[in-house]
């Protein structure tokens, strides 16, 4: 089993996995496992169970990074035993019992709030359910500044929309208690307003948060400062590992 972790990239609503593509690009080249998997954008407790599932099937630690949503999503998932820290990058870090409306509801409206457009999709033996996306007008000025027009537009046609449930279920879990964390804040998040990142992170006791003058997509946007923030976590918690191993023997010496 390999003691080195398997950096698993969670990304949010209204994107994919391809919006990590610059920070995955990054990290491969630099020789470390990592992981994209889907989420689905149902319910934050079904994808977060997704993720956990994956998680799991990885022999070995995981650091885990969650994007926007994928940050409410981590910290369900990150609860899993073999993940040994959690990285925010301008993301919920919800507090258990808490929703996402709840959070948000605590602070003044971004941009996102006046360009969401709500669709009824089918829901087999039930009531149909509303996916929630951003106007494919704003998108590029909302979700996705900084990017390049052309590629902003592409995004704005192929989001992967978010319930409507998944706003106000509350989170089940809350893995920042258990585990450690680092946050990176968005300064000039027009999808999520900075504070209620700030606020988020403060709460949960991240180790460090990094401030960036960027967009809501800073991975793609600024890929290189967000590696740097989640190789930073990787060498942290190596060098603990390290201090930990060097203690044994004198640990079982004294026992």
């Amino acid at each position: 089993m390999s003691t080195t972790p398997t950096i698993v990239l969670v990304h949010g609503a209204f994107a994919d996995a391809a919006s990590w593509a610059p920070v995955t690009s990054l990290l491969l080249e630099q020789g470390h496992a990592v992981r994209v998997p889907p989420v689905y954008n149902r319910s934050l407790s079904a994808d977060a169970a997704s993720v956990r599932a994956f998680v799991e099937q990885i022999d070995g630690p995981v650091l885990l990074a969650g994007h926007s949503y994928g940050g409410a999503v981590i910290t369900v998932a990150g609860v899993a035993e073999n993940v040994v820290g959690l990285v925010y990058v301008s993301g919920y870090a919800l507090d258990e019992g808490e929703s996402l409306g709840q959070l948000q509801g605590g602070f003044p409206d971004s941009d996102l709030a006046a360009n969401l457009v709500y669709t009824p999709y089918p829901v087999e033996g039930g009531e149909p359910g509303t996916d929630v996306s951003v106007a494919i007008d704003a998108f590029p000025a909302v979700f996705a500044a900084g990017v390049p027009e052309a590629t902003a537009r592409v995004l704005a046609v192929s989001q992967r929309p978010l319930a409507a449930f998944a706003f106000g279920e509350p989170a089940s879990d809350a893995a920042w208690k258990t585990k450690p964390g680092w946050g990176i804040v968005s300064s000039a998040d027009h999808t999520i307003n900075p504070d209620v990142e700030r606020f988020g992170y403060t709460r949960a006791g991240l180790r460090s948060v990094v401030e960036i003058d960027a967009p809501h997509l800073v991975m793609q946007t600024n890929p290189a400062e967000v590696v740097a923030v989640i190789t930073g976590a990787l060498a942290e918690l190596a060098g603990e590992a390290d201090a930990a191993a060097g203690s044994e023997p004198e640990d079982r010496i004294a026992s």
